[in-house]
């Protein structure tokens, strides 16, 4: 089921925003909701092209942000590419973002700023919005769009924190955060939202983006929160998991990991009142599993001479892969490497796990699908390019 390329035409009504601020000065921790409005110079524009409507799947595709920055679509049946997609500054090469479906929408950042809305099934684009206007300058960095209730929440590098209507991409609330640099995903949680700027840590209402609470740090906040159903936790650039109230800027336990060990970012999930995270070191590189209740270790698992590059957990195992192209299954009850595998390739996405024993990857030159059972790498999709310097992608299978 072969599909025409889609050419897209860009078109930006610029509309002037107010950034909300907090009115405080340099607090060390603020429960002040009074949320007062200031003018900033970034703009959001956008552009509604059709009505957003829900879309049916097309399960044969698997979708692929390119290292690139080119989006596209591989057919697994007819192995072709069924639709293209690209950014309109088409000289910003780089992914560098993750992508977001919800119900049959793919909603698409890209690094100069702009955000689409894409029809999955043939690539049509139902609006545009764009932060700024730098073409040659990273805006949008290792975001992945949040969903919820018709809002798609957002953090940039000229540092503020976007809410989108999803149905048009307009501009609902924003905030200024206390950092320009924003590159860590944000939280949606007991209808709030938390992400980390600097050396702060913010909760907001997700409705109104009125400011809930503020804490401040000594040490940078680097890492994703994530939460157990109750509480959030947070991992700062140095060896620190902090768990918090999502209601006020109360710290409940602190968890200090292997001193010589930091750099946390993205690579931390919760599943069954358990925290698991892998840390980075110049010798070791370790996989954490802590109580969420106690802040108390459970086990660690060490990879001498190598560094965690990923982790993502599937069917009570944790998956990930190593700087050295290692692939490894973890047992979330004991910490035990279940399967420990050399690959040849070297992956630079995500994993994708289809419903047989298999799991897809991108690696620097082409699509794999590992076999669980004969640890076979098949290349599902070849590059026509290899590109030297590439460093992350993006899969996800249309489900």
């Amino acid at each position: 089921m072969k599909r025409n390329l889609i050419t897209l035409l860009f078109a930006f009504t610029v509309i002037k925003m107010a950034g909300q601020t907090p009115n405080m000065s340099n607090p060390i921790e603020t429960n002040d909701t009074s949320n007062k409005v200031s003018a900033i110079a970034d703009n959001l524009t956008h552009k509604s092209i059709s009505p957003l409507k829900k879309v049916p799947l097309d399960e044969a595709l698997i979708l692929i942000y390119d290292y690139d920055g080119i989006l596209f679509t591989f057919d697994l049946e007819s192995e072709t590419i069924a639709w293209t997609v690209k950014a309109t500054d088409s000289h910003t090469e780089m992914c560098a973002n993750k992508v977001t479906l919800h119900d049959g929408v793919l909603y698409v950042p890209f690094i100069n700023g702009e955000i689409f809305a894409i029809d999955n099934q043939t690539g049509a684009v139902f609006w545009k919005s764009r932060i700024g206007n730098s073409p040659d300058q990273i805006v949008l960095k290792d975001q992945i769009p949040v969903i919820n209730e018709g809002k798609l929440y957002i953090t940039s590098q000229n540092g503020n924190l976007y809410a989108l209507n999803t149905k048009d991409g307009s501009l609902l609330w924003n905030y200024k955060l206390d950092s320009p640099n924003n590159d860590i995903p944000v939280l949606f949680f007991d209808n709030k939202v938390f992400t980390q700027s600097g050396t702060s840590f913010y909760s907001f209402e997700a409705n109104t983006g009125k400011l809930v609470y503020q804490k401040t740090f000594e040490v940078p906040i680097h890492g994703k929160p994530v939460t157990d159903g109750e509480n959030v936790f947070i991992t700062n650039e140095k060896n620190e998991l902090f768990a918090l109230s999502p209601n006020k800027p109360d710290i409940l336990w602190q968890f200090k990991f292997d001193e010589n060990q930091q750099n946390v970012k993205e690579r931390i999930l919760c599943k069954d009142k358990k925290i698991y995270f892998a840390s980075q070191g110049p010798e070791v590189s370790s996989l954490y599993a802590v109580d969420s209740k106690t802040g108390a270790q459970i086990w660690k698992t060490d990879f001498k001479d190598d560094t965690i590059e990923y982790i993502t957990e599937e069917s009570d195992n944790i998956w990930g892969y190593t700087r050295k192209a290692k692939l490894f299954q973890i047992d979330l009850a004991n910490g035990e490497i279940a399967t420990e595998t050399k690959l040849t390739t070297q992956p630079i996405s995500n994993f994708e796990f289809p419903v047989d024993d298999s799991l897809f990857y991108y690696s620097d030159a082409a699509l794999i699908q590992f076999d669980l059972k004969t640890k076979d790498e098949n290349e599902v999709y070849l590059r026509t390019s290899i590109k030297d310097d590439a460093y992350s992608a993006y899969v996800k299978i249309i489900r």
